[in-house]
């Protein structure tokens, strides 16, 4: 078996209100959400989040950070919200006057 056949490509995104952070990176057959986090310099473009303590998924379903990657998959990490939708839908609506 080569080393490619060993590999699966993932993707990892973040994004903040200013930028978006997406790489496509080959991890290796049994690397976890973790890994591939770190593996794809995503703490060095953003120095000051920590990234342990963000929830994590795949494709939108919330998964525990130790989870095994499958090829293809697309590690998505999640923000803390600014403010809750609720909060900021009744903000939209007294701007346009509606209550």
């Amino acid at each position: 078996m080569t080393e490619r056949q060993n590999e699966i490509q993932v993707e990892v995104c973040f994004i903040t209100l200013q930028r978006q952070f997406l790489r496509t990176l080959k991890v290796a057959q049994g690397a976890t959400i973790q890994q591939a986090i770190f593996l794809s310099g995503l703490s060095q473009e953003f120095p000051d989040i920590d990234f342990s303590q963000q929830k994590v998924g795949i494709y939108s379903k919330l998964k525990r950070a130790d989870t095994v990657l499958r090829d293809h998959d697309r590690v998505e990490i999640y923000r803390s919200l600014d403010v809750d939708p609720m909060t900021a839908r009744r903000i939209r609506a007294d701007k346009q006057g509606k209550y």
